[in-house]
């Protein structure tokens, strides 16, 4: 290939990188100092909309569960070996550190494993020790869980086939202000500590 178009192709290469960058970042976190995750053009939400899920006491819930409460959204499953177990147990301890500010925060956790997550698994999951109190586990049909998982833009695929199979999922948490609208995101292995300033900065500025 002639000099001229391998330094062509390169620069493009190095464009469409940085594009494909910023608008991850976008989608996943939403602009700095947005109102409520909105995007500029359309003040469509980045991220949340419709649900149509059951907790796990089976009663049947939509996206207005959010309204009146700040919500950390997590998508997740209780087969999970590790990423899961971990995420809860650092949101336990952000619950412990917000201390009374806890009481205006819910925890919802939204299986992408409809398969095994029934209510019930659900709910003797969420109970384990070292998890945060009074976590909302949700799940439902395959198209249910895909619906929400669109909405969230959470990533998650089967992986392997039968009683031994595992799903790869998008590790992000999503805080939800009391209007059911995006505020922010907090990333995986940020520890309790910057997890509950982040969550502290955001209820601040409602």
């Amino acid at each position: 290939m002639p000099r001229r178009s391998v330094l062509l192709f390169a620069g493009a290469c190095i464009v469409f990188a940085a594009v494909l960058a910023l608008v991850t970042m976008v989608v996943v976190t939403g602009r700095e100092g947005a109102g409520a995750g909105e995007a500029t053009s359309t003040g469509q939400p980045l991220v949340g909309g419709e649900f149509h899920l059951v907790d796990q006491d089976g009663r049947p819930v939509d996206q207005t569960m959010l309204d009146g409460k700040w919500s950390l959204v997590f998508f997740g499953f209780t087969y999970c070996p590790e990423f899961c177990p971990t995420t809860l147990a650092e949101l336990a301890a952000v619950q412990q550190r917000l201390g009374a500010q806890a009481d205006d925060l819910q925890i919802v956790f939204i299986s992408i494993d409809p398969q095994r997550d029934t209510p019930q698994a659900l709910k003797d999951y969420l109970s384990s020790d070292g998890f945060p109190r009074g976590t909302i586990g949700l799940t439902g049909s395959p198209e249910q869980v895909a619906q929400a998982a669109k909405a969230y833009r959470a990533y998650y695929e089967k992986v392997g086939e039968g009683d031994g199979y595992t799903m790869n999922h998008s590790l992000t948490v999503y805080l939800m202000g009391p209007d059911g609208k995006f505020r922010t995101a907090v990333a995986y292995g940020l520890g309790p500590d910057k997890s509950t300033k982040i969550i502290q900065d955001a209820m601040a500025r409602g």
